[in-house]
């Protein structure tokens, strides 16, 4: 019988000390897994613990750096059996294609690709070993479905997030290993604030270009990767699930 029920289980987040990866975190507390949760901020990383513990769950913060195999293998090796993965970690920069500095591009190329290239090759390799799992990678749908202007740079790692989702996923599920990807559109988080805008403005502009006329709650994302990681979803492999308010139609 499908169930959201985590009890039992463990589930490392990448990217949990704010926004999306927070609300992932708690989600999973609240449905009874014990969470690991990762970045490069201490100080954030425990503040999402005591949320955790304030409700009553099991929470552990870890410090790692996603780009940094070393750091990434240590994590995984310290979490123990690993039952779910959320690669939340993730960075927005913009600018022109023509403009951008290429210290920058790559920047956002090592956090958003090789980072969670390098939390999938070591989840998997834990959870091959120990009877599967589900993995949940963070893309957008910008890059997934969609471009905007300055937004080259990130929109060309997360259409790399969802190939890579798909190969890994193709290559993983013979072993029990279901990998899936979310596409977010705007969501209310400080990386959906354009440089020079204020959190009016840019739900102003989200209103006037989203079918749904508002951006979506980090709890929103949080529920559909509870569902994606859960039993109720055990045949979807491979995929990006859309999460846009009809933005990418």
């Amino acid at each position: 019988m499908a169930t959201l029920e985590f009890s039992g289980k463990t589930a490392l987040i990448t990217g949990a000390g704010s926004g999306i990866g927070r609300s992932i975190a708690i989600a999973f507390a609240n449905s009874g897994a014990r969470v690991v949760l990762a970045g490069r901020r201490q100080e954030e990383l425990e503040e999402t613990a005591r949320l955790i513990r304030e409700g009553s769950g099991e929470a552990f913060a870890v410090s790692a750096d996603v780009t940094y195999e070393r750091s990434v293998g240590a994590l995984v090796d310290q979490v123990g059996p690993l039952h779910v993965a959320v690669n939340a970690a993730g960075i927005v920069l913009s600018g022109a294609v023509d403009e951008m500095a290429a210290e920058a591009f790559a920047h956002v190329f090592d956090v958003n690709v090789t980072g969670l290239w390098l939390s999938m090759k070591h989840e998997i390799r834990v959870m091959k070993a120990t009877g599967g799992g589900a993995i949940i990678n963070i893309g957008s749908n910008i890059g997934a479905r969609i471009v905007r202007p300055t937004m080259g740079a990130y929109a060309a790692s997360k259409a790399a997030v969802s190939s890579l989702t798909r190969t890994a996923a193709l290559e993983a599920i013979p072993h029990g290993v279901r990998i899936n990807c979310l596409c977010p559109g705007p969501v209310d988080t400080p990386l959906s604030i354009r440089p020079g805008e204020d959190r009016a403005a840019r739900d102003a502009r989200v209103a006037a270009t989203n079918p749904s006329k508002r951006v979506a709650t980090t709890d929103e994302v949080a529920a559909a990767a509870l569902w994606l990681a859960s039993t109720a979803a055990s045949y979807i492999v491979g995929q990006d699930i859309v999460i846009d308010g009809g933005a990418s139609v």
